[in-house]
């Protein structure tokens, strides 16, 4: 497949994802080509650890294939899109559960489905100059693959911040939140990955490890717990609104970029799950809003203004100030017999 090469090598199972002209955004058939792999190898011998990576300097993976999402959207046929999430929600959760280590080195970007690809392992690297962002928000859709689970355990009320205005994270920040566990110069990630091939012994990741530099959020973080430890959307922006200070200034205008409903239901998903420690939770509330996205979401119109136009200028259903109340629920309400299974 000439978006992802999966194979064996040494003791590893190796998963490279081959879309750098794309920014490796993950398309259906690579979500069910690593979930085969996950599959093939959970009870392989052979196999003693996984190596995700991938090509290119620019990204790990920026996420989704969103405009394929946005032709099955317009399309009228929403089956595709839902089979699409559940297939790559049940993947999420391969890789979450999976018994033998799991090392991905996250260049460049990491967003959105990358998330789920490259942050539920087991060792999870960073380079210096990488970054890390869950700004789904910002397209109509929320923080999914898992993710709302990491923003759920970050520390304080970071998981709200991160998931609603769709932060970007250096390698200290997405370490503190939970998303990451080292920092390796990239220069050296070919012979750690060389090491791993030969011994499927982990271990020696530690020793190439460097102290990642403190990021902003350790800084704001009084500020941010002051401000988001409402338990609803409009409670977060009734705090920051009371408050004459940048930080208020600066974050509300952040949200007053994305959509509504999207982070009003994020919040509420991170707030659902902050007692849970599993994953498949998490997925299961997720889906209940994807599987409504392209139906009842702003979701083909954020993609529309973010991707396909380009306008930047979305016309969301909602505002900060007219949110219904019950527009929440009716995104998360149980699914029925289409409630996502595994």
């Amino acid at each position: 497949m000439a978006d992802i090469s999966i194979r064996k090598s040494g003791k590893a199972g190796r998963i490279t994802l081959t879309r750098p002209d794309a920014l490796n955004a993950l398309s259906y058939e690579m979500c069910l080509a690593i979930d085969e792999a996950l599959i093939a190898w959970v009870d392989d011998p052979d196999v003693h650890l996984i190596i995700i990576d991938a090509e290119g300097d620019r990204a790990f993976c920026a996420g989704g294939d969103i405009r394929e999402i946005y032709d099955i959207g317009k399309s009228g046929d929403h089956s595709r899109a839902q089979a699409f999430w559940r297939d790559e929600y049940r993947m999420n959760a391969r890789l979450y559960e999976f018994p033998k280590p799991i090392v991905s080195f996250m260049q460049g970007f990491t967003m959105g489905g990358g998330v789920g690809v490259g942050c539920h392992g087991s060792h999870r690297v960073m380079a210096r100059s990488s970054r890390m962002a869950m700004p789904e928000c910002g397209i109509g859709l929320v923080p999914d693959v898992g993710g709302s689970l990491i923003l759920a355990q970050a520390p304080g009320h970071l998981g709200e911040y991160i998931g609603i205005t769709g932060a970007r994270l250096a390698p200290g920040d997405a370490i503190h939140a939970g998303f990451a566990d080292h920092v390796i110069p990239q220069a050296q990630w070919p012979a750690l990955i060389a090491d791993l091939e030969r011994t499927g012994d982990p271990s020696h990741i530690h020793e190439a490890e460097i102290p990642p530099i403190p990021g902003n959020l350790s800084a704001m973080q009084p500020m941010i717990d002051a401000h988001f430890g409402g338990r609803s959307l409009p409670a977060i922006i009734a705090s920051l609104r009371a408050e004459d200070s940048q930080f208020a200034t600066n974050t509300l205008e952040l949200l007053e970029r994305n959509s509504p409903l999207s982070m009003a239901c994020a919040v509420d998903i991170i707030h659902r799950l902050q007692d849970e420690g599993h994953v498949r939770p998490a997925l299961m509330l997720e889906y209940r809003f994807v599987y409504r996205a392209l139906a009842q979401s702003d979701l083909i119109e954020g993609i529309r203004a973010a991707v396909i136009d380009k306008d930047r200028a979305p016309n969301w259903k909602h505002t900060l100030d007219n949110l219904p109340p019950d527009a929440v629920d009716n995104m998360l309400a149980p699914l029925g017999d289409k409630e996502l299974s595994f």
